[in-house]
């Protein structure tokens, strides 16, 4: 089965934001929420984890493996973007509110997608 677009689109999600997390850490520690015990290991182990799973969406004996653990890492990180938004809505910056709030339903279906990936692959 071939990957599809949307799922090629996930993981092209994944591999940007898996070497900004590795790389730069310090972009994704605002968002954390504050329960998250040692945040900035687990943004760079989240974004080896975003790697991994990218690179599992691109060969088909994994795809299976890496769809369903994609759907494990959107669902794991949906706080942070929870996190981001709430944190935007105590600011006064209203185009970070404006993304903030729009991110959080663009998650939904990269979730399907890697739903999808796993029953399909």
């Amino acid at each position: 089965m071939a990957l599809s677009r949307t799922a090629r689109l996930v993981a092209g999600v994944l591999t940007v934001n898996g070497v900004l997390h590795v790389v730069k850490p310090s972009l994704y520690d605002p968002i954390m929420p504050r329960w998250v015990p040692a945040p900035r290991e687990v943004v760079v182990w989240s974004g080896y984890a975003e790697l991994a799973i990218a690179a599992g969406l691109a060969a088909p004996p994994t795809r299976r493996a890496a769809g369903l653990a994609g759907v494990g890492l959107l669902l794991g990180v949906y706080p942070a973007n929870v996190q981001m938004t709430v944190d935007a809505l105590q600011g006064d910056n209203r185009a970070l509110q404006a993304v903030s709030i729009a991110r959080l339903p663009l998650q939904w279906p990269m979730v399907r997608a890697m739903w999808r990936t796993w029953r399909e692959a």
